[in-house]
């Protein structure tokens, strides 16, 4: 890859949330950060950084925002992770996916999510296999109802993106992963139906919940 391009791509790199949500049809913020600067993706696609993160990259790359990409996603606010303690089983199936080393625990224990450090990917809810993971509205009223850039800082994103990089040095992504695709696989419409069949039954779970 040219230097030229790869100096673009980390700076567009920087401008993305770090969530590593995949959301993006990617299998990572810097897989997706490559794919725009070498121009086989639009910057569109990062539900988690919202329209103010479209309009950073489009001030960044001198060109027009765009309206978020649906088959991304929508934007909202970032929520977190919680564990039913009662029913986690302690497969640590979890802890293998969350991205950024936010589950805490160890096998045939309960696990417990560090709020702080989650991104509200919900990538640990489709391989938990007894479903006790449920995503809610941050703690703090002040950051509920927030989004984008609003809910999530620079700061955040730098801690994040060093939390996934030595999680990466423990699990790290299959050679076929390496390079982001010219356009999402058909993998990532399944994982992103996954993803949404396992937050639906976690809405289920809350409105009946007593």
């Amino acid at each position: 890859m040219p230097v030229a391009t790869v100096a673009l791509a980390a700076q567009i790199d920087a401008l993305l949330p770090q969530t590593q949500c995949t959301r993006c049809g990617y299998p990572d913020c810097a897989a997706y950060a490559q794919a725009i600067a070498e121009g086989q993706a639009d910057i569109n696609r990062c539900p988690p950084g919202g329209a103010q993160g479209i309009e950073k990259l489009a001030h960044l790359l001198q060109r027009p925002a765009t309206a978020l990409d649906p088959s991304c996603g929508t934007e909202g606010p970032r929520e977190r992770a919680v564990i039913d303690p009662a029913l986690c089983i302690g497969c640590t199936l979890c802890i293998q996916a969350c991205p950024v080393d936010a589950i805490a625990g160890v096998s045939k224990r309960m696990h417990t999510v560090i709020d702080d450090w989650c991104t509200g990917c919900a990538l640990c809810l489709p391989p938990c296999p007894v479903d006790c993971i449920r995503m809610e509205a941050q703690a703090d009223p002040a950051l509920a109802t927030r989004s984008g850039w609003n809910a999530w800082s620079p700061a955040q994103a730098d801690e994040a993106r060093q939390r996934y990089a030595r999680h990466l040095e423990r699990h790290p992504r299959p050679l076929a992963q390496t390079e982001p695709p010219a356009t999402p696989a058909p993998a990532a419409d399944r994982k992103a139906a996954l993803l949404q069949a396992a937050l639906e039954r976690a809405r289920q779970r809350q409105r009946s919940a007593p």
